[in-house]
Formats: C-alpha cells, structure tokens, sequence
C-alpha cells in the first residue's frame, strides 16, 4: 500500500479504483486489480 499526499492521480490510473473515506483517512481501493491500493492521512 502506497501513502501518498494526492490520491487523485492513484484514482484516475484505474477505472475500478474507489476513493473511500474510512476513519478520517481517504484509501484507493480496488476490487479487480488488488494491487491498486492507497492511503492519506
């Protein structure tokens, strides 16, 4: 998992990557391609 300071760029390199937002923290997640995943904050 990458933590990054933008996730918008991470978003946009994937057509299934969901931007979530989970205990105050904004994660890319993916179902298809696991591999797409991210953290901020």
């Amino acid at each position: 998992m990458k933590v990054r300071n933008s996730l918008k760029s991470l978003r946009a390199r994937h057509r299934n990557n969901r931007l979530v937002r989970r205990k105050g923290r904004l994660y890319v997640i993916n179902k298809i391609q696991r591999r797409y995943k991210a953290r901020q904050g």
